[in-house]
């Protein structure tokens, strides 16, 4: 890392990209070119969608056997020989600037899109080699992760499979991908609300069902608890469709109490469904049957 965390230092920064891209390939930085737009050029029509098995390595080129600029990040290399070959002159001679593929360097750019994000890394990140871009700066961190966009405003990661555009050395001192880092590419699952004991109007005074057991009541409500429960997809609908059906038999005798009622709601919030939308759902279904 002695050798990567000095690319460019002490030297004039050459004008072409082919120049640039074997600098930085002999300071062990995987190249490629970037054309118009700042964007790979396109898979050759054998490497159309992947049909070559592609090039999954991280560094250079694998079972793909295409001698050109292939499979974007993928493609970038190290080796002069290709840098130089044919096959690739065409793609210099096009190229508006140079890519490199972070992870296979060992290194993670913290992509910094706006002034806001710059504020947000200087008071939260560790401080690092900073590279100014168009819009904000690249910090740059010794250590590879999995590479995430849009971690958090403004903010993307890219590391492992992905490409950077080269925008120089940059200044100050490189230090290692800290923890904070990493812990933004951690997407946590949505939390579900907890159940709730809520006490919504069954539309009836409570009581035993003038027309059912008590038993035949509780087999009625199991059933929508468990319809509930093992919804797949489609859960806003199935609530409403399971309170409608409890409803529509026992909502006019005045059997249902808040303990039934709490059960339902239970079970549709363990479904990720809010104390809002039960309540809303409970709702529609009386008006539905005029209750």
């Amino acid at each position: 890392m002695t050798q990567r965390a000095s690319i460019g230092e002490g030297h004039q920064a050459q004008t072409t990209p082919l120049c640039t891209a074997l600098e930085l390939a002999s300071a062990g930085v995987p190249v490629l070119p970037l054309r118009q737009g700042k964007v790979p050029f396109g898979n050759c029509p054998v490497c159309a969608k992947n049909a070559c098995g592609g090039r999954p390595n991280m560094k250079n080129a694998g079972p793909c056997q295409c001698p050109g600029i292939c499979h974007a990040w993928a493609a970038a290399t190290t080796d002069p020989d290709v840098i130089t070959s044919p096959a690739w002159a065409s793609a210099w001679r096009q190229a508006v600037c140079v890519g490199y593929h972070p992870g296979g360097a060992g290194l993670a750019v913290v992509d910094l899109d706006n002034p806001a994000a710059v504020t947000w890394a200087r008071e939260t990140l560790p401080a690092t080699r900073t590279v100014p871009t168009t819009r904000g700066q690249h910090w740059i961190y010794k250590g590879v992760m999995p590479s995430h966009n849009a971690v958090r405003p403004g903010v993307d990661i890219k590391s492992a499979m992905a490409y950077a555009r080269w925008l120089g050395p940059g200044t100050g001192t490189m230090t290692a991908l800290p923890g904070a880092v990493r812990a933004l590419a951690v997407k946590e699952p949505p939390a579900r609300p907890a159940p709730q004991t809520l006490a919504v109007p069954a539309g009836g005074a409570g009581g035993a069902c003038p027309h059912r057991t008590p038993a035949y009541l509780d087999r009625g409500i199991a059933m929508g608890v468990q319809r509930i429960t093992e919804a797949r997809s489609a859960v806003h609908a199935t609530v409403y469709r399971t309170f409608l059906a409890v409803l529509s038999t026992h909502g006019r005798c005045g059997c249902l109490t808040d303990a039934h009622v709490t059960r339902l709601f239970t079970a549709a919030q363990a479904k990720g469904e809010s104390p809002r939308h039960c309540t809303d759902a409970w709702t529609n279904a009386l008006t539905t049957l005029g209750l």
